[in-house]
């Protein structure tokens, strides 16, 4: 899964810091998280629209992201860590996506 968003400009320094917390809140939520195989962030460094973001959520399976989603949407704590985020985005710029591997090498 891939979600895609712009970062305010003046929100960058206290993204990066929010990025921190939410790692290190996700690592003590192994009841949460246990099906999320890999999560990785991404900043744009060059391009259109500076402050991009692309976070890489990766599932072994769809029924592995259904299970999780349905959790995550449920948890209370998820709630306060989305409205901070939404502070800190550009409105209009998140996109979501599913993916699968085409090839590898």
């Amino acid at each position: 899964m891939v979600h895609q968003y712009v970062v305010k400009p003046e929100k960058l320094g206290e993204f990066a810091a929010w990025g921190n917390k939410y790692f290190a809140w996700a690592q003590g939520r192994q009841d949460l998280f246990k099906e999320v195989k890999s999560l990785k962030v991404f900043s744009q460094m060059l391009g259109v629209s500076m402050g991009g973001c692309m976070e890489m959520w990766e599932f072994e399976s769809l029924t592995d992201l259904e299970k999780w989603s349905g959790k995550f949407s449920l948890d209370k704590e998820r709630l306060v860590w989305q409205q901070q985020w939404l502070a800190m985005v550009v409105p209009g710029t998140w996109s979501s996506s599913i993916w699968t591997l085409g090839a590898s090498k």
